[in-house]
């Protein structure tokens, strides 16, 4: 079964799929700096929270092992002083580029430690460098196996708790929003990993997605992938899901996450509380997957999440291929960005996340298990699967 790769390497150079080109234009473009990383992961060229940690962490990699081998050193790895200093203002720079993506914040801080504990150490500048240079391919190496890893658990734990309800484990329908696979990590995916494991498995019955507006990772990523993969699948609008739990046979709901409180507050793409509380009314089972670096245990619940707002315009444009199909010299499919609403419109609310409150979630799935509420707590205790 092949999947898409958002991210390729081979020797020191890295590139990308500029995700706003999919589906109809898969283009690998090249990242050669800290700045195009960031330029790439604040315009949406790569997204969801795994994927932009790998990035930032290669790039920031690729960068120091270019100094090492630069001749004359440059002035940051002239002692560990500068070294440290210049790497820190590196690595605040790449954080700004999607702060709600714990993700990236949890990579910045494992290379700040590293940092810290190889200075302290009293190590020389280019074995200080070398630390971090491994530090970060480990942040961005780990990502695939751990992804495997908590798709397992959560689909094992899901036609269990079917086989408890009655039903056989199979033949399960499963609703995600936003899109959570390859695009989305480093491979596999997280909730969308889930469904592909239940289709390995041979038993998942159709994968169902939300367009996820206003950016559509929905219909033009998730689509793509389940496609790929020959995974059946069913999309709707996001208006739809409330039709499609009153008239479908609905399993289960697994979505991200770029954010887990410590009570289990979830902030995820936005959309997602709406099917969370939909799938409440429903009796629907709520999972969330993401991996440990995900739970932001130093914030204690939802109100501390700080939500992204994205830039009012974004929520007035589509961009898409001309139709009917037209081709450029080069036999790609024409594309281009086109406005929905009037010009002008001077009330936008477009917030990237939203939070849902962990008493709407059923699990919440790591690489390390599957943490579930007490009956009659509001509230989760993910000692064990962190």
């Amino acid at each position: 079964m092949s999947m898409l790769t958002s991210i390729r390497t081979s020797n020191q150079k890295i590139e990308i799929i500029d995700q706003l080109l999919l589906p109809h234009t898969t283009k690998y473009v090249e990242i050669t700096s800290i700045e195009e990383a960031h330029d790439a992961i604040r315009d949406m060229k790569i997204r969801g929270a795994p994927a932009i940690a790998s990035l930032a962490s290669l790039a920031f990699a690729a960068y120091i092992q270019t100094g090492i081998d630069t001749a004359p050193l440059p002035a940051f790895l002239s002692s560990s002083d500068s070294l440290s200093a210049h790497v820190i203002s590196k690595l605040d720079y790449l954080f700004g580029a999607r702060p709600t993506a714990v993700n990236l914040g949890a990579a910045i801080r494992r290379l700040k430690a590293v940092l810290q504990f190889s200075t302290e150490a009293g190590k020389s500048v280019r074995l200080i460098a070398t630390d971090l240079i491994s530090e970060a391919q480990l942040i961005a190496d780990e990502d695939f196996d751990r992804n495997k890893r908590m798709a397992a658990h959560g689909g094992e734990w899901l036609g269990e708790l079917d086989k408890e309800s009655g039903g056989s484990g199979e033949g399960l329908n499963v609703l995600t929003v936003c899109n959570t696979g390859s695009l989305a990590t480093s491979g596999y995916g997280t909730a969308l990993g889930l469904i592909t494991y239940l289709h390995e498995q041979k038993k998942l019955g159709k994968a169902y997605y939300t367009q996820t507006a206003p950016y559509h990772q929905g219909s033009r990523l998730t689509a793509l992938e389940l496609k790929t993969m020959r995974i059946p699948s069913v999309m709707i609008c996001d208006t739809m899901v409330g039709s499609l739990f009153q008239h479908h046979k609905i399993h289960a709901v697994a979505v991200g996450a770029d954010r887990i409180a410590r009570n289990g507050d979830t902030a995820n793409k936005i959309g997602t509380y709406n099917a969370a509380v939909l799938a409440a009314r429903h009796n629907i089972p709520f999972i969330v997957v993401a991996p440990i670096s995900t739970v932001d245990l130093d914030t204690p619940d939802g109100s501390c999440i700080p939500i992204e707002h994205r830039k009012p315009l974004e929520a007035c444009l589509v961009r898409g291929a001309v139709h009917p199909f037209e081709y450029d010299a080069e036999g790609r499919v024409r594309q281009e960005t086109v406005m929905m609403t009037p010009s002008d419109l001077e009330g936008i609310y477009n917030p990237s996340f939203d939070v849902t409150p962990a008493e709407l979630i059923t699990a919440i799935v790591t690489e390390k298990g599957v943490a579930t509420r007490k009956e009659g707590d509001t509230s989760f205790d993910l000692s064990g699967v962190v």
